[in-house]
């Protein structure tokens, strides 16, 4: 991200998530009624405009994983909930829409949303134009990574360190350095036991086949273009080294055949996954 300004990529994300629910036939993986308001007026008669555009299979295949990803850290917030976890902490939150549409009270969950200050100012103009209310159940935590850390961050907010937490990072690691990227799992490791993450990775482009590849280098040109490149990959079994070293059990990996599976099985309109570099993990604290 260039400094002093929104993620390009937020919106190019937001953007997919909002198609799904203007193109996409129900039953809609992520039902999200905020998705296409935050985005305004302009940006839907863009979408209805270019409906052969999000019909080419990459881009249903891109829009496909955009929405599956937050599926899956839904889900897995929801079933920790029973167990005790009481927040849930959106890092490289962009646009994510959950905590504006959370069905929980807020003596059930808290959200605290973590990104760029200038990330989130523009989303803070974004909703006011919406009309979008900020519930009291959020919290927004301005972090610029490059001078301070997660944990001062939260720190700085009513966060409590001693609470059970989930965690969604969307859409982030493929641009940090590893450097990065180990600081925050390991920030996630010091939370209690019964505490999660849900996060994609990027295999190294020698894992990909001849299709994937081609997806792969289009994607990661245009990233680039806008000053954000893929920089951070992991081979399966160097992830799982990595979480095990910080003491995550419970690794659930979801790589394409998996996530067709359990998100778009049977359906009709050919939303779905067709292979790519990333996998989908959820990790625990137990």
């Amino acid at each position: 991200m260039q400094e002093g300004r929104p993620s390009r990529t937020a919106f190019g994300v937001a953007k997919r998530r909002a198609t799904h629910q203007l193109l996409d036939q129900p039953p809609l993986v992520l039902d999200d009624p905020i998705a296409v308001p935050i985005l305004g007026p302009q940006t839907e008669a863009g979408i209805l405009a270019e409906r052969e555009k999000h019909a080419h299979p990459f881009a249903i295949a891109m829009r496909a994983f955009m929405v599956a990803r937050s599926r899956c850290a839904e889900d897995h917030l929801r079933a920790a909930i029973p167990s005790g976890v009481k927040q849930y902490v959106v890092l490289g939150a962009g646009l994510d829409t959950f905590a504006y549409r959370n069905p929980f009270p807020e003596n059930e969950l808290r959200v605290f949303e973590v990104d760029h200050p200038a990330t989130q100012q523009w989303k803070r103009e974004l909703l006011a134009n919406a009309a979008i209310p900020i519930p009291a159940t959020l919290t927004f935590v301005p972090v610029d990574f490059e001078k301070q850390t997660l944990t001062s961050g939260l720190a700085d907010t009513s966060f409590d360190f001693q609470q059970p937490t989930f965690f969604s990072w969307l859409g982030v690691t493929p641009y940090l350095t590893l450097e990065a990227f180990r600081a925050t799992i390991h920030a996630i490791a010091r939370m209690p036991a019964d505490s999660g993450v849900t996060f994609e990775y990027t295999v190294p482009v020698s894992m990909l086949n001849e299709r994937e590849r081609a997806a792969f280098d289009f994607i990661a040109s245009r990233v680039e273009k806008v000053g954000e490149p893929f920089q951070l990959f992991f081979t399966p079994q160097e992830m799982d080294s990595e979480l095990q070293s910080q003491g995550f059990q419970d690794i659930e990996e979801l790589a394409t055949p998996d996530i067709n599976a359990r998100y778009f099985a049977g359906r009709s309109d050919g939303l779905r996954l067709y292979g790519g570099p990333a996998r989908l993990i959820t990790a625990w604290l137990r």
